[in-house]
């Protein structure tokens, strides 16, 4: 669904024409004469987009464009202000005022397109981030934001390696931030330095004499790990509309032509600055929420919450590819006396060096978990009984064949381990992705095998 437009404009045959352009995008719209049928209207069901005539009264837009932002629940929702912006400071003040983008009319009904198409896009990846936090702050892993600030990173790229005037004055007008010159030729061959990228002004005003020039190095960006998440702007000709669609839809954040005034170039720069922070502090967040939710604080293992739909996916994988698949029960014996005789940071140590023995003897693509006091996880797919038993067995002298030295004095404490292991059919057997618990409960069983055994020892049992 590509979404519901509001269009607010006080002439019926604008409201039509754009009605009709929209509609054959297939976005679903709404029309608005007035600014309070505006609000019934967002009241009744936020819009996607608003596009939004300035001649309704500047007064009014701007009230009605703060009032939008300060709302929680609209303060998402991309404005497209349009009308004739008389003077360059008309076209600021409603930026200022909370509009996302300003069109002077007659625009471009492409660039109109692309720059929905975008706002659409920046909207969706804010919305996320921001549904992604709530739920990591739901699950209490909150924590304090940094107050070390570093420097913005503004790379300004051009044809003769040159800052203009309007963005040499960045770094005065704007706060702690560091522009850097740089060539458009080699703009995507420089190395990123200690702080990333976070805003590329790619100049081409003196002339875009191929926009594919442009639009290799929008490409180029977006596509390498160190600079996915920077803002761009692209810096156009006048009359660069064709360049100015494609750029917005290969991924630059803003465009502005070679008319605009150096003021309204400098608010851009702010908001996209401000945006990419705060996306990047919300990535940040989400990341270490996530990473503490499915990592044991103990070991650095991955815990059971990641674990059981790990297994999920492996048995599906497993059942479609017809390969068979092992997964081992791992228990340190008689841990309790350990725990008893030398204390409990003495039995931390010790899980933490079993964790770092195992670690080192399985592949990237075998699964390490711990799920309990002292017992442990390991999945290793595409395995046979020959692979399982032997893998096991390493793991179980690994442990018991050599001793660990423990707290400041380095005590030096034995430990055994005992070892379960399930080897899967490869077929579907009962023991599906949906029930994925009976896998720990086979493995489990095999444990119980080894421990009632002797204990040091591997028990096996195959599906």
């Amino acid at each position: 669904m590509a979404g519901e437009i509001l269009i607010i404009d006080a002439v019926a045959t604008n409201r039509i024409v754009l009605k009709v352009k929209l509609l054959v995008a297939q976005y679903r719209v709404r029309l608005c004469e007035t600014l309070a049928e505006a609000k019934a209207e967002i009241d009744a069901s936020l819009p996607d987009l608003i596009l939004l005539d300035t001649a309704i009264g500047k007064d009014a837009v701007s009230a009605f464009c703060s009032a939008l932002k300060a709302d929680e629940n609209a303060s998402l929702i991309p404005i497209i202000a349009t009308g004739g912006f008389a003077t360059p400071q008309h076209r600021v003040a409603a930026l200022e005022a909370g509009a996302d983008d300003v069109l002077s009319k007659p625009f471009d009904d492409h660039v109109l397109q692309a720059r929905i198409r975008s706002l659409l896009r920046s909207r969706d990846a804010r919305q996320e981030l921001r549904m992604r936090e709530g739920t990591r702050t739901a699950l209490g892993f909150s924590e304090a934001c940094s107050e070390f600030a570093a420097p913005t990173q503004v790379v300004v790229a051009s044809l003769d390696d040159t800052l203009a005037p309007d963005l040499g004055y960045l770094s005065k007008t704007l706060e702690n931030v560091q522009v850097k010159a740089s060539a458009t030729e080699s703009i995507t061959r420089e190395s990123i330095q200690k702080y990333p990228v976070d805003l590329f002004l790619l100049d081409f005003r003196a002339g875009l004499f191929d926009d594919n020039a442009l639009f290799r190095i929008l490409s180029e960006l977006r596509s390498r790990s160190e600079t996915r998440h920077s803002s761009i702007m692209a810096l156009l000709p006048a009359d660069a509309r064709h360049a100015a669609a494609m750029a917005l839809d290969l991924g630059a954040s803003d465009i502005v032509y070679s008319n605009v005034d150096a003021a309204e170039i400098r608010h851009r720069c702010a908001v996209l600055i401000q945006a990419k922070h705060e996306a990047d502090a919300l990535r940040r967040t989400v990341e270490t929420g996530l990473k503490a939710a499915i990592t044991d604080p103990l070991t650095g293992l991955f815990n059971r919450r990641y674990a059981m739909p790990h297994l999920a996916r492996l048995s599906a994988e497993s059942r479609k590819n017809g390969r068979q698949f092992a997964i081992m029960a791992l228990d340190l014996d008689h841990f309790k006396s350990v725990n008893d005789t030398y204390g409990h940071s003495a039995g931390d140590d010790v899980l933490r060096q079993t964790a770092q023995r195992l670690q080192g003897n399985l592949r990237a693509v075998d699964l390490l978990a711990r799920i309990g006091g002292e017992e442990f996880l390991v999945a290793i797919p595409n395995s046979d009984v020959d692979h399982a038993r032997k893998a096991a067995e390493r793991l179980c002298n690994l442990i018991g064949g050599a001793p660990f030295f423990v707290g400041p004095d380095r005590k030096e404490v034995h430990v055994t381990m005992s070892v379960g292991v399930y080897l899967s059919d490869g077929k579907d057997s009962g023991k599906t992705a949906e029930n994925h618990a009976e896998l720990v409960n086979a493995a489990d069983v095999a444990l119980y095998a080894a421990k009632s055994g002797g204990r040091n020892k591997v028990s096996l049992t195959a599906a």
